[in-house]
């Protein structure tokens, strides 16, 4: 049975990744000046941090290999400010979630629930949540669940990568253990996040050799215990928005987001399988 944590990830974080998908979110990057979809979505996961060049980006964003963000970064910034990029992400998503969304109560009731989440996150040793942490809330239902659900996705992320970090696991070794437990296919990873084939296989070496993998590129025994490691301290990381809401406000969350993200689901807004590997709540 799925942990109350793990139920309200999946009902929130297509609220937050509908960005990564919306016809709006393109068109607005391509407006700020930014000349591909790519740095559109780097320069727009990274701006309220500022003008980052790539070292630190790569640093939080775990699972890309390096040279595709150096292609984005720090290019993108002489195109347009974090700011400007910052604005015109946030608008266009907002955009992209009323077109999909019912214009009712829900939204509001959620986005109070998931405003009292963010205020439980702990920032500490998590970049990305905390700057996202900083960004104005919104004035509209729409746009403050997009806020708050980013705030807790990139405070869950941030937590995920110190897990699999602590576990000695590298970017593309984790996507591995991913794709190990069937919940993605290599086929929608890698394409999305830049790795060569001779780097896919020094990474199945690397886990065929400590026994996390087998022949077929499956966990193993060994390898279902370290991802169930790396998830239970994922959540320990990640508990300090389930704590603020209490078991009864985490459950009416959960109650109220599930259907709209499967409106988004239903919509065509967000493919599956994709490369988070989301499912539909």
């Amino acid at each position: 049975m799925k942990s109350l944590q793990r139920r309200l990830w999946e009902a929130v974080e297509p609220l937050h990744a509908v960005v990564y998908f919306a016809p709006e979110t393109a068109a607005a990057a391509k407006a700020v000046g930014l000349p591909s979809w790519w740095m559109g979505y780097f320069a727009g996961r990274v701006a309220p941090l500022g003008p980052l060049p790539e070292p630190p980006a790569t640093a939080m964003l775990f699972g890309f290999a390096p040279r595709m963000v150096a292609r984005s970064l720090p290019d993108a910034w002489k195109y347009a400010e974090p700011a400007v990029v910052l604005r015109s992400r946030m608008a266009a998503v907002e955009e992209a979630l009323n077109r999909i969304l019912p214009a009712d109560a829900s939204l509001a009731e959620l986005a109070d629930l998931l405003d009292q989440a963010v205020a439980g996150c702990d920032y500490a040793a998590k970049p990305l949540a905390a700057a996202w942490s900083s960004v104005a809330r919104p004035a509209t239902p729409a746009g403050r669940v997009w806020l708050a659900a980013t705030v807790l996705r990139e405070h869950r992320g941030d937590g995920h990568v110190l897990s699999a970090v602590a576990a000695g696991l590298r970017g593309l070794d984790t996507t591995l253990t991913n794709i190990g437990s069937g919940a993605v296919t290599r086929e929608v990873v890698q394409i999305n996040r830049g790795w060569s084939d001779d780097e896919w296989d020094e990474s199945v070496a690397r886990l065929s050799e400590r026994g996390i993998l087998d022949s077929d590129l499956r966990l193993t025994g060994l390898g279902i215990a370290l991802r169930q490691r790396i998830e239970d301290e994922t959540d320990r990381l990640a508990a300090g928005p389930l704590e603020a809401l209490g078991e009864d406000g985490a459950a009416e969350a959960v109650r109220i987001a599930v259907p709209l993200s499967r409106r988004i689901f239903d919509a065509g807004a967000i493919p599956l399988p994709n490369p988070m590997g989301a499912p539909r709540p």
